[in-house]
């Protein structure tokens, strides 16, 4: 069968596009040298004899753009590749063709397809059985098994597909595991801490992660950091607007106007925004840059030793110990402005029994820092063995006359005005954070109904931290401490900040008061001049 025409007598039940198992084939020559070139580089495959779906002409020819072709090198050069492309780039059909190839030119390999739902995964293995379909038959390597969920060939290679979950793979030798939009799966570091041994084991096994930017701190983003600053084995590739035909700058101006510019970076930028719903700012979580402690010791990360005469507060969060949520610590500076985060402790083991011992260390080592604790469950037993097993007592006290009432309880109302207070506090620059773990609960502590939480399967023990310091700020207590009235310091700020941005335009008269030196433009407007402006009458 030296030209194997396709028909029903060597098609794959009945579908004569599809080489069915057990077809012998005679080459020809031409034939033996078109495989040998498909063999050794996919992009002469991809570019010869696949056909895509366009949306305006039905089948066409792959017309590969330059950075398919350099994608596909990259995924040929290196076992662990992560690759962040704006939207609509054609990543995902770029991918498609290349887990085609391998399965056909790669005998015995299993190709593992997983994207954040099982019809995603499934979608893109219809786009491989299509690819496969408009194969030459000399090409293919014929079919044992095709259906919606996997194909498998007579080459002993198969393709499969599924959603990402922590069992998706496992008890299967995965040769090359391709993970799509990894970025949007929901619980993307259980699955990927129950993946990577799998893959990792052996020594030849490629992983393939592609995905759009969605936020900042989760697994996919501190890949691509990573890779970008090679401190791990993943090596990045980057496909962005430009590198599509037909996108220029005027093609970026209408997108913008037709969604907005925060949206253009996030979709088609590779811009690693904030989630939406996040406490605090995109903007603001991007300008936050974490810095490698001067110490770790007793899961405790020291940035800044302590200054003598300095005045420090230490917030206390406590868990159960049971490897699940994390018992934690801050200590803060507040001297000067801004505060600064020094130190860091952050433990899910230890028993709350023994956090004691160590929040008792720490607080002694920075100037008998005042020490707050959330009394709310397991706190209490830390409050008490503070205050009457080791005699601590720079604390807070949550009541005089109450029983029981060492360290502070997380209301409602304290939750909110700590949350509205550490926003202000973060976005105006009034507090430096350093480390790197508390940064990035920072970017998962999500609007939930009318509070805020952690998005799960994320942690928020040091963001809570920071909420409790936030609101101890707005006590008077905080004042007489460090001499900082932070109302109306924060107040300060945030009318300066209105006038700034109000500046540039101008104020306009109401007409009410007299007394102002007043001009009109030529629309009628009356503005008067700004050294005459009452910062109490806006």
């Amino acid at each position: 069968m030296s030209n194997q025409i396709k028909n029903n007598e060597f098609g794959y039940l009945g579908n004569p596009s599809v080489k069915r198992d057990g077809v012998q084939s005679e080459f020809t020559k031409e034939q033996v040298n078109e495989y040998m070139k498909c063999m050794k580089d996919p992009s002469y495959f991809a570019r010869k004899y696949i056909k895509i779906v366009s949306l305006d002409e039905g089948l066409v020819p792959f017309d590969l753009y330059d950075y398919q072709e350099k994608m596909f090198k990259h995924f040929n050069d290196n076992r662990f590749s992560v690759v962040l492309a704006c939207r609509q780039s054609g990543k995902s059909i770029s991918s498609v063709v290349y887990l085609l190839w391998y399965a056909c030119f790669h005998p015995e390999k299993t190709i593992a397809i997983l994207a954040n739902k099982g019809a995603v995964a499934r979608e893109m293995l219809a786009r491989i059985t299509l690819a496969l379909e408009n194969l030459p038959f000399f090409l293919q390597p014929g079919c044992k098994a095709l259906n919606k969920g996997s194909i498998e060939f007579s080459n002993n290679s198969r393709i499969i597909a599924a959603a990402t979950s922590g069992s998706s793979i496992r008890g299967l030798s995965i040769n090359l595991l391709f993970l799509d939009e990894f970025a949007f799966v929901e619980n993307d570091a259980q699955f990927y801490t129950s993946t990577y041994p799998v893959i990792s084991a052996g020594k030849e096994t490629q992983i393939i992660i592609c995905s759009t930017a969605n936020g900042v701190g989760n697994v996919y983003h501190k890949i691509w950091e990573g890779a970008v600053t090679d401190t791990n084995e993943f090596k990045p590739f980057r496909v962005d607007w430009w590198d599509v035909p037909g996108r220029d700058e005027k093609w970026k101006q209408t997108t913008i106007a037709n969604t907005s510019e925060l949206q253009f970076e996030q979709e088609f930028g590779n811009t690693f925004h904030g989630r939406g719903n996040t406490l605090i700012a995109a903007n603001h979580l991007l300008a936050q840059k974490a810095r490698d402690p001067i110490e770790y010791k007793e899961n405790t990360y020291v940035y800044k030793t302590p200054i003598k005469e300095h005045d420090y507060i230490l917030t206390v969060d406590v868990a159960k110990g049971r490897g699940q949520d994390y018992s934690t610590f801050t200590v803060i500076d507040v001297t000067s402005d801004p505060f600064e985060q020094v130190c860091v402790f952050r433990d899910n083991n230890i028993s709350p029994m023994l956090l004691p011992d160590i929040v008792y260390k720490y607080a002694k080592i920075y100037n008998e820092a005042y020490i707050i604790v959330e009394s709310n469950d397991q706190g209490s037993v830390v409050c008490n063995g503070l205050y009457y097993d080791l005699e601590y007592e720079n604390m807070f006290v949550e009541s005089a006359v109450k029983a029981n009432a060492i360290g502070a309880t997380m209301t409602r109302r304290v939750k909110r005005i700590g949350c509205s207070t550490i926003k202000d506090l973060v976005e105006q620059k009034k507090l430096v954070i350093h480390d790197a773990q508390t940064i990035i609960e920072m970017t998962t502590f999500v609007a939930k109904g009318n509070s805020f939480m952690a998005m799960a399967p994320n942690h928020d023990d040091l963001m809570m931290n920071l909420v409790l310091f936030a609101w101890f700020t707005t006590t008077d207590i905080f004042q007489s401490i460090s001499d900082i009235d932070m109302k109306n310091m924060l107040y300060k700020e945030q009318l300066k900040a209105i006038q700034d941005d109000m500046i540039p335009f101008g104020f306009i008269e109401n007409g009410i008061d007299e007394g102002h030196k007043t001009f009109k433009d030529k629309d009628g407007n009356v503005w008067f001049e700004e050294e005459t402006y009452n910062t109490g009458r806006f």
